[in-house]
This record gives C-alpha cells, structure tokens and sequence, in this order.
C-alpha cells in the first residue's frame, strides 16, 4: 500500500511536469496581439426540402481562413467587471473567455481562469449565426463569415453598467445583419442578438442557430474523483438530462424544445444557451472535424418583407455554477451543479451551508459547523449502532470461547453464536441497519461539497489555503486514516481472522484515497470520525461499566 501511494504520487509530479500539462495566460501571448486562428466547426445548413421547419440542418465543413478568396478576420478584445472575451469577427465566436473573478490557482492571482480557448488541449468555443432559406443562403451570415466591428477593444468603463459590442455583415443586395452582444455589469449572463435589416427589393427568410463545440477534455478529475465532462439539457417534459460527448457525436439529440436551455458543462463552470421563454427550438448533437462535439439548437424561419426588420433574441451564460445567479438567470439551470440523483437531499444541504457561510465567511469553519449539526440530527441513530456494537464487543470473550470449543465446524459454531445472541436479545445487525440511513445524506453531502464552486480556492487555516484541492502536506488524510483505526479498535473484532485483516487494511486504503480528494471532503470525514469516536467510546464505557456492576 505504501508503495502504491507513492508510485501515484511519482505519477502525479510526472503529469504535471511532462504530461498535456494545462497553459496559462502566463504562457501566452495575449490574443489580441496574434493573428485570428481559424475557427474550426462545422455550419448547419438547412437542407432542400418542402417542410424545413421540421428538418435537421446537415453538417458541410469549413473552409481555412487563409485560403484564397477567403476574407481576413481580426479579434476584438472586450473587457468587462466579468470578461477578459476574444470575440473573432470571423462568425462573432467567441473564441477566449476569461472569468476576472476565478484566478486559475492561488499563487497565481493574476492569471484569470480560461473557460473559453481554441487551444487543443481544452477547445471550446460558443458559435452562432443565420441560415438563408432557399436562394437567401447568400444572403445570411453563418459563423464562416467576417463581420466588421467598429473597434478592435471595448472596455467596460467603471461609471457604466452595460456594454455594447456590435458587429455588422452586409449582403450585396442590400441585408445588413448586426450582431449584438451585451454585456452587463455583475452577471455572467450576455444578451445575444441577430438583428436583421431587410433594405433589399425581396422578401428575406432565414432562422438562427447557437451552438458550442467542445473538444475531447483531457482532465476530467482524478482517479479517485471523477467530474463529468459534456453536454446538458432542460426541458419541460424531460427536466434535466445529460448527452456526453459520444452522445452528441452520436446524434441522439435532436428533439424540439421549448422553455428549455442547452449547455456544455464541466466541473465549476459551464457556458449555456438560454433561447427566450415561449419559442420553440430544435435541439441537435453534433460530431465535426478534429474529433470535436456540437450542441445547439436552431430556430424556426423568419420571414421579413423588403423595408422590415426583425431580431432574433437570446442569452449566452459563459461562467461558474453559482446558484443564486443560475437561478435567476433560467428555469433549472441551478441543476447543472450536478448533484445526482441524491438532489433532493443535497439541495436543502447546500442552503444550509450557504447560511452559515453567511455568518462564519469561513468555509473550513462552515464545514465543520454542519458536520456537528448533521451528527446532532442523527445522534440517536448514531447511538443506537454504537450501543449495538458496544454489547458485541462485550460479548468478544465469549464468541473467542466459542470459536476455540468448536474449532473448524463453523456451521456449530454459528449456531451457538444465534443462540448466545437472542439469549443476550442483541441483534448482530444492530450496528449497521442504523448506519444505513444516513449513508444517503453522506453521499449526498459528498456531492455537495465536490460540486459548489465557492470551495474553489476558499482558505480554511495555516496550510489550507484551497478547499478544493487535495492536501499540499497530506496531515488531513493521515489523520482522517488514524481516526479510522481508532475507530476499528472500538468496534468488535470480527470472528473471521482474514475479515479482520481486511478490516485492518481499511484504514490504509481509505488514506490512499482521500489524499487525492479535496481537503474540504477530507476535512468533514475528519470531524465526522472524531465526532464518532467521541460518542462511541463514552457508549462503549458506560456499558462497559454497567457490565461490571
């Protein structure tokens, strides 16, 4: 055991070192200073047929932005209290998102968190644009062609509170298409929109498409902590349901929805397409070049007359999973702090800790607080296992007389042993039908405390300065694996010696583990063991004690 944990440790410092090793801003140039990248994805492109409402858009690939022919585009960088964003003008993708409020390390308070990149390593870009109709193909800008923007920077001034980034396309008959971007103080959420001007002598139709392409991610958790990784719905009908990438590449989606969002999420943070409530949008899943997935969701046509215009409206949400702004931003997008099946449970926990947050502003002491209240919500569970377990252990003498009186014959033995037991009226499975309830609640609670992001980077005390990471030095999983020990030694051996060998590796194995979990997990089983013992052993003394009166 010894050796493997520190064959996983070797393993670890060599990923880090040698292995796809995360870049940060620190190894980049900054994007606004190098030339625009292609935009690697594929178009929707409504297909030739009578009932196109109805109709998959199919899938052409792009062509090289440095082909002949082919117009340049350049990158506008856009700078908000939220964003450090690349907005390419090729399309108006946004091709790198930095969130200013989620530095990427501790030690590295300057070098924001990367949500958005085109960097292979961790692709993922948020894509949008119009589908012409019939002959108004031409005449609709998909994510392939250069819009123009007015400025190559717009920076969010500190006396305002929105900032607008429009970027215009003109057809050669006279249809002008400016996309919109809006971008407002204090949320995460930007206002989206494809507004259409019709100064041509014929009639315009055309729908819109948004989607994100994502990439195969290199680092989905450890191995003993697995995050997901892919693409997420809401509907009505269905609620939440997740399609990794093999499902989108795959094609299983492709449903119309309504009063629904569509999302690529990861662990922490998320980017979300929110069309507006009451108008029905097909959902898709897509595979295209390079290996990369497609989620994304098309409108129904528009038909505008020469002289009208019209808009196509919507909300992209490029941020971290925070509750109380997902909440206020659509109906169900809080379901992507990914909770499980266990959310019902886990949900009201989350509010629980959130309000003693609120007081403490600590959440190495938030955790601990709740630890002690969960232990006082199922202290009298909690006490009649540890009851149950103290009058067996009481009994140990008695089951070693049994075990040396009928030596090999097990069958014998196990009798005598059912006898002793209901002369005794104990019930051998006293000690865990008790546990076994609360298990849920320790899952769900797991659950909570790996998927909340205001553990990301939160400092407890001395050597924990980030919750959600493992233990710089390892004194957690050391004491947590002691604490399991201790533990054991109050509980009744088993009469089964290669049982209670295993039992005895338990405690070593556990440690293993829970050195590569977040040292805010690791800290709530710490107080939860020491809680334990503290109750079990006064039990198991007062019984004890009464044994001998």
């Amino acid at each position: 055991m010894a050796l493997a944990f520190l064959g996983m440790l070797i393993y670890q410092a060599w990923q880090e070192d040698y292995g796809p090793a995360r870049q940060t801003m620190a190894d980049q140039p900054s994007p606004a200073a190098t030339e625009p990248q292609q935009v690697v994805g594929d178009t929707p492109v409504v297909p030739q047929q009578a009932d196109i409402d109805n109709a998959m858009p199919n899938v052409v690939t792009s062509t090289e932005s440095g082909d002949s022919g082919s117009a340049r585009s350049s990158l506008v960088q856009v700078r908000t209290d939220m964003f450090d964003m690349v907005i390419d003008t090729r399309g108006g993708t946004i091709v790198d998102t930095r969130l200013m409020h989620y530095p990427v390390a501790v030690d590295q308070p300057d070098v924001k968190y990367r949500l958005l990149s085109q960097r292979p390593s961790d692709f993922f870009i948020a894509q949008s644009g119009l589908l012409g109709i019939g002959e108004d193909q031409s005449r609709a800008p998909t994510h392939q062609e250069v819009f123009t923007a007015s400025s190559n920077e717009f920076v969010m001034a500190d006396d305002e509170d929105t900032l607008v980034v429009d970027l215009v396309w003109r057809s050669d008959d006279g249809v002008s298409v400016t996309k919109r971007y809006t971008f407002t103080r204090g949320t995460h959420a930007i206002r989206l929109e494809h507004l259409v001007n019709n100064a041509s002598e014929t009639p315009w139709s055309g729908r819109e498409y948004r989607q994100l392409q994502r990439g195969e991610p290199l680092d989905s958790g450890n191995f003993f902590m697995y995050t997901y990784t892919g693409g997420a719905i809401y509907s009505q009908e269905d609620k939440y349901q997740k399609y990794d990438l093999d499902d989108l590449a795959e094609g299983k989606l492709d449903r119309a929805v309504i009063d629904g969002w569509l999302s690529m999420i990861q662990h922490y943070f998320l980017a979300a397409y929110i069309p507006p409530r009451g108008e029905q949008q097909q959902f898709y899943g897509k595979r295209v070049s390079n290996n990369r997935s497609v989620i994304g969701a098309y409108t129904s046509a528009k038909s505008i007359a020469p002289g009208e215009r019209a808009a196509f409206e919507g909300t992209v949400f490029v941020g971290p999973k925070l509750q109380e702004e997902l909440e206020q931003i659509a109906e169900g997008l809080y379901l992507t702090v990914d909770y499980g099946w266990l959310v019902f449970i886990a949900k009201p926990m989350y509010w629980v800790l959130d309000q003693i947050q609120g007081v403490v502003h600590n959440w190495g002491w938030t955790i601990i607080i709740f630890t002690v209240l969960i232990k006082l919500v199922f202290y009298k569970l909690s006490e009649t296992s540890y009851r149950s377990m103290a009058n067996m252990r009481k009994l140990t003498p008695r089951i070693q007389a049994l075990k040396d009186r009928y030596g090999d014959d097990k069958q014998r033995m196990q009798q005598a042993m059912m006898e002793m037991y209901k002369t005794e009226k104990i019930n051998p499975l006293g000690g865990c039908l008790p546990m076994l309830v609360q298990i849920p609640f320790f899952i769900a609670l797991y659950w909570v405390l790996l998927e909340s992001v205001e553990l990301r980077q939160a400092p407890w005390i001395l050597w924990i300065d980030d919750l959600s990471i493992k233990d710089p030095y390892f004194v957690l999983p050391l004491i947590m694996g002691a604490s399991m020990f201790v533990q054991q030694k109050l509980n009744p051996p088993p009469p089964d010696p290669m049982q209670a060998k295993i039992l005895m590796a338990l405690p070593l194995v556990f440690t293993v583990m829970f050195a590569f979990f977040p040292s805010g997990l690791v800290l709530y089983w710490v107080v939860n063991n020491l809680l334990s013992i503290a109750q079990q052993w006064v039990i198991t003394k007062r019984i004890e004690e009464g044994a001998k009166a």
